[in-house]
Parts: C-alpha cells; structure tokens; sequence
C-alpha cells in the first residue's frame, strides 16, 4: 500500500480524521489536552503543529501508522515509523516468534496476513482447508479475501456463506474506513462483485436454534464432513514499524468437539 500525502498541509487531513470519527472539535480538544480554539487555528493552518501535537491529535484520532506518517510530512517534519520488508534483519525475531505460533497452533488453522489479506505466513491447518483448489488462487502471492470469497475458491465449501461473506465484507468495510486504503478499497469491489457458486443463492443450510455456537462460526465442508471454526484476530500492540502495525494473525478455533476430533486425528 502506498500513502498520498495532501499538498493542503497537515490542517485539512486533520480535520478529515477528526470529522471522520465524528468528534467536535472540543472533544478532540479535550482528550488531546488542548483548546477547541487551537484546533480550530491546526485545521484553518494558522497555526503549526509540534510534531508532539500532531502525534498526540493522530493517536486519539486512531489514525492507522502509515497515515501518522503521512501527517508528519504534511506538517513538515520527519516520518517517524519505519517501513520494514518483512525479510529485513530486524525483524527476524518477530518472523520467528510468528513461526512458533503458528506451529504451535497445529493442526488448528493460523495465518497472518497483511494490511491487504495478503497472506504472508501459514501452518499446515491451512494447507489442509486449501487442499484441491486451483492453482490460479494459490499462485503467490495469495490473498485470504480472494481465495475465501472466490466462486473458485473455498465459497462452494463454505456451508453459511451468505453469514460469513456478510461477515468479511462488513469488516473490510470497518477497515476502508480506517486506513483509507485504495489498494484495500480495489480488493473490496473485487471480492464484493464475485458471483455466488451454484446453490448459494438459495438459503444457507438450516442450523438448530438458538444456534449452538459463541460466536458466528465458519461452517465448512471437508472430506465428507462439516468442520465448524469460530475466527480470533490478534495485532501487535504499540507498533513502531509500518509493516508490524499492518500485520494480523488469525486463528481458527475449533467450535465443536467432532471438529476437534477430527483435526487431532490427522495430528497423529
């Protein structure tokens, strides 16, 4: 994902964040510690942030850290957040912890994935709900959205797909509408537009009520049965790095004992 800094100054994207969280300009005043009167000045550009103030309005704003970064530039100053390959020397020691989760999850599902679901690390759970798809989707690099959502994909499989379908576009919507990313917005209007598989259009099997799970699961078939998985997200907290902050790791908690079985049975 790339980032397009305003040429207006950082005042009118402040504004845009702020009007985007539907704060006043007292309310953001008030949590930055400052005076409606000096947002105002920020905004209309009559006055120049401290690169301390822009920091402290980005994170009660809950601006993304590529856009933090942005806002820095736009005021004048420095970036602060590094934009690391996720191969680079320095985050070898993240890499490697992710690997250990993920190995650790085993034979549950994990993936990690990046601001654009492009998936960049994942154990053999995954392999195993992937299995018999078509190259195409598999080719790297692979992205969760697209192979889940494609009529090609794992959508025939997916038994409550017109749920879960609702369920990832409405998050892709939360996330466009935090990170304001065009190349995450072109992968929404993508997967959004994929016809439904045959057979979906109609209702989504029928489940017992009240529905027996925690939370809205992810009812899939596999090999002759259906696996019920229930979706975690997990960030990393108080990211310094563009490309840590960017980052998601998801697992896929078995919902029901004969998924749990199952899955153990193939672990040996």
């Amino acid at each position: 994902m790339t980032t397009v800094v305003s040429d207006t100054g950082v005042g009118p994207l402040l504004r845009g964040w702020r009007e985007q969280r539907r704060l006043s300009q007292l309310e953001l005043a008030s949590r930055a510690d400052s005076s409606a009167r000096h947002i105002s000045f920020v905004e209309t550009g009559r006055s120049r942030p401290s690169e301390e103030m822009v920091l402290k309005l980005a994170e009660h704003l809950e601006v993304p850290v590529r856009e933090r970064n942005a806002l820095l530039l736009a005021a004048g100053y420095a970036p602060r957040y590094t934009e690391s390959p996720l191969d680079a020397p320095r985050l070898e020691a993240l890499r490697e912890g992710i690997e250990r989760l993920l190995q650790g999850y085993d034979p549950y599902p994990a993936l990690v994935v990046d601001g654009s679901y492009t998936v960049v690390a994942a154990n053999q759970g995954i392999g195993l709900l992937l299995d018999g798809l078509p190259e195409h989707l598999l080719t790297p690099p692979l992205n969760a959205m697209r192979v889940t959502l494609h009529p090609e994909g794992l959508a025939p499989r997916i038994l409550n797909l017109r749920e879960w379908r609702g369920h990832l576009l409405a998050q892709m919507e939360r996330q466009i509408a935090l990170a304001r990313s065009e190349s995450l917005r072109a992968l929404y209007e993508e997967v959004a537009a994929y016809p439904l598989p045959p057979g979906a259009e109609a209702d989504d099997s029928p489940v017992e009520e009240p529905y027996p799970y925690f939370a809205l699961p992810l009812r899939i078939a596999h090999d002759g049965r259906v696996l019920s998985f229930v979706s975690s997200i997990s960030t990393f907290n108080t990211p310094l790095d563009v490309t840590v902050a960017e980052l998601a790791i998801e697992t896929l908690l078995p919902a029901d004992a004969a998924t749990v079985a199952y899955l153990r049975s193939l672990s040996g």
